[in-house]
């Protein structure tokens, strides 16, 4: 026999030795994958409380299912698991529920007994032995679910990212010991600055709202925050609206505190890199975080300090469900750990300003004489000189912004804002450009057809409308201002480079050279050494939108523009086309967004108005809906506004609440003063579960609370 026939036949015997060793295992008692059946339970804590991945609302509960020994140890609270959801009760076998559908959950807790008097099923399998689901991050996605009548599944599913293996395989870095305490730097410009960040640096837990001056030191400000906090020992998070700020943010960290001190938490990252930067947070490696929305949720260990840039800007407000806004989101969190707060931007909101008026936030501003040392001189255009202007009704740009365009390219760049399409103006006074209200809810008036009124919220008829202020019977909806802008200034100054900055394209930053940038609101890119002129044109399209925030939102884009502008000491000027007598251009010229937000609280409170109240819309179509708040046990302070017709979107376009194309839906609002809102929540929570639970064809209902666009 040669040796390939031994060496064959050696393969042969241990082959068939594999075999019966094989078939001698699988003669003993072994638990089955997934059922289980017949293994032996965990004997200290055999029972683990689960959360499914389960979004409906009548499942909106905890679930308990046995522990297999095996799994004793790898099933700790915080841990993913797999379970078999859905099996009936005639699905037993052995003491044991079997049967259902595999679904993701994480254990919350483990148990001695149940409270559930039925047979268990058995946890399925652990999926990675990673907590990533802590106690305080239980403890806030409940309350965010709450707050808004979600589900705990929806919210968790915002708050912890989808899992990779190969990120959780890689180890995080050990934490650095704590910086320095910073230097305050240009946080003296401010008169309370250097105390804020003194208290942050011995462990205290200020809360501001921070109107910030014009100009490029917004991020470092931010950083010294971050650092001052990190100096106590404890972490920091900061939530922004996109890419591109973070990116500033990012680079201000890293130039203060040096690589490897934070996690940057954004979409543009992927899936992988962020699950390993959000697994170093976790682990307790990393204690400061930057990111956009989805950062509200990270799992900052010792959090000290919170900080939100911006909140107005749409982009904070998530569009999964429940719908949180990351405002209210890190408010929470303040609240409950005792953490600082820090709201700020170049402009303010009127929750900015009711947190102010409340006494909960100080306000962290600047004097006057700084505010017009770093801003840029502001001039108004309005549509008595639009009469006068010949250059305006030959090019639709008026005189006085073509010289400023002219003056400013001979030192650099021109910005040029011009409103998005999509910017469609509400009806306001003709005479006095008060906005056009219901006299029943003081909700905008809107055009129906082509002579009849009605109210956006609650649909009753205006025909008899007349204004109030001046008692004008006349309404206005026409856009005044340029539309060709990029093909107007290109004919007018051939020589200069004209670049566009948009939704399609949008340009991070330019040279300190003269060139045109034509941009869409939020879209404008940082100019080397700052931009030595800016025009703010349509601001009636702006300002006059059918939505309640118009004028804030219009302040807040204006500002966000002239901040990029060099201050006045500089030569820097700025040109919006609006009316001057209206109250957003006479808080862009005088440089005051926090007096702005001010009066419209003071507007609001009046009017009844959120912030001061709360509001929630329920939108489907109309049978449903009415049933629908029929059901429901409102509070008995609940006020009905509406129904009203809901605009079908287009075929093929994407859906931002509107109905479905070709399907009738209605909208109600329901209204109720301070201290009902969750009350008003649970209501509705209650009922959508109790119709979700029913079964059968109902149509869709939905329900958004705080709704950030009511008209």
């Amino acid at each position: 026999m040669s040796s390939g026939d031994e060496h064959e036949k050696a393969a042969e015997g241990e082959q068939l030795a594999l075999i019966r060793e094989t078939v001698r295992e699988s003669d003993k008692p072994r638990a089955k994958p997934r059922t289980w059946r017949g293994a032996a339970l965990a004997e200290r804590l055999p029972v683990a409380r689960v959360v499914v991945n389960k979004g409906v609302l009548h499942l909106d509960q905890f679930f308990d299912y046995a522990v297999p020994a095996e799994l004793d140890e790898a099933a700790q609270p915080g841990v993913r698991v797999r379970v078999r959801f859905g099996a009936g009760s005639h699905s037993v076998r052995g003491g044991r529920r079997e049967g259902g559908r595999l679904i993701d959950g994480f254990v919350v807790e483990r148990l001695a007994t149940s409270d559930y008097s039925g047979p268990l099923a058995a946890l399925a399998g652990v999926v990675s032995t990673e907590r990533v689901l802590s106690e305080e991050l239980l403890r806030l996605t409940r309350a965010v679910a709450d707050r808004y009548a979600g589900s705990l599944a929806d919210v968790l599913q915002l708050a912890v990212p989808p899992r990779s293996a190969r990120a959780e395989s890689r180890p995080s870095p050990e934490p650095p010991p704590p910086p320095p305490a910073p230097v305050p730097g240009t946080w003296e410009r401010y008169a309370t600055g250097p105390a804020f960040l003194d208290a942050l640096a011995a462990g205290g837990a200020p809360r501001a709202v921070w109107t910030a001056l014009p100009g490029p030191h917004w991020a470092q400000e931010i950083a010294r925050a971050v650092a001052a906090t990190l100096a106590s020992g404890r972490g920091a998070l900061v939530v922004v609206p996109d890419g591109r700020v973070s990116a500033r943010v990012d680079a201000a960290l890293t130039e203060l505190l040096g690589e490897g001190r934070h996690a940057l938490l954004t979409a543009e990252a992927g899936p992988e890199k962020r699950y390993r930067e959000w697994l170093a947070v976790s682990r307790g490696s990393v204690r400061a975080v930057v990111g956009t929305r989805a950062a509200m949720f990270a799992p900052v260990r010792d959090l000290g300090l919170v900080v939100l840039w911006d909140d107005g800007d749409g982009s904070h407000s998530e569009q999964r469900a429940p719908q949180p806004h990351a405002r209210e989101v890190l408010l929470l969190r303040a609240a409950h750990d005792r953490t600082g707060f820090l709201l700020g931007g170049t402009s303010c909101t009127v929750e900015g300003a009711q947190l102010v008026a409340t006494g909960w936030a100080s306000p962290l501003e600047a004097s006057r004489e700084r505010v017009r040392a770093a801003a840029p001189l502001v001039r108004t255009v309005g549509d008595a000189e639009l009469a006068r202007d010949e250059a305006a009704r030959a090019a639709r740009l008026p005189s006085l912004a073509w010289g400023t365009v002219r003056d400013g390219l001979a030192s650099g760049p021109v910005l040029v804002q011009v409103p998005r399409r999509g910017y469609v103006p509400r009806l306001a006074c003709e005479r006095c450009r008060a906005p056009a209200r219901c006299a029943h809810c003081a909700g905008p008036v809107e055009a129906a057809g082509a002579h009849e009124l009605r109210c956006a919220w609650c649909g009753r008829e205006a025909p008899h409308w007349h204004c109030p202020e001046c008692g004008s019977t006349r309404l206005r909806a026409q856009i005044v201002g340029a539309r060709r802008t990029a093909e107007e200034l290109g004919r007018a100054f051939p020589a200069v480079p004209v670049r566009t900055s948009g939704r399609d394209h949008i340009l991070d930053s330019v040279p300190g050279r003269p060139a045109l940038v034509v941009c869409t609101p939020g879209a404008e890119p940082v100019a080397e050494g700052g931009y030595a002129a800016a025009l703010l044109l349509d601001g009636w399209a702006m300002v006059s939108r059918p939505d309640l925030r118009a004028g804030e939102e219009a302040l807040r884009r204006w500002l966000q523009a002239a901040s990029l502008v060099r201050g006045q000491a500089e030569g820097g000027r700025v040109v919006v086309v609006a009316e001057p007598t209206l109250r957003p251009v006479q808080a862009l010229v005088r440089w005051d967004p926090m007096g702005h937000a001010r009066r419209e609280l003071a507007e609001r409170a009046q009017l009844g108005f959120p912030p001061v109240s709360r509001m929630a819309s329920v939108t489907g179509p109309g049978e449903a809906v009415a049933g629908f708040v029929a059901g429901a046990r409102l509070p008995a302070d609940v006020e009905v506004l509406g129904p009203v017709p809901v605009r079908s979107a287009p075929p093929g376009a994407p859906r931002r609440g509107e109905a479905p194309p070709g399907e009738n839906w209605e909208r109600v609002l329901l209204r109720v003063p301070p201290g009902s809102g969750a009350a008003l929540a649970a209501a509705l929570k209650g009922a959508q579960a109790g119709r979700l639970a029913r079964g059968g064809d109902a149509p869709a209902v939905r329900i958004r609370i705080d709704p950030p666009d009511i008209g």
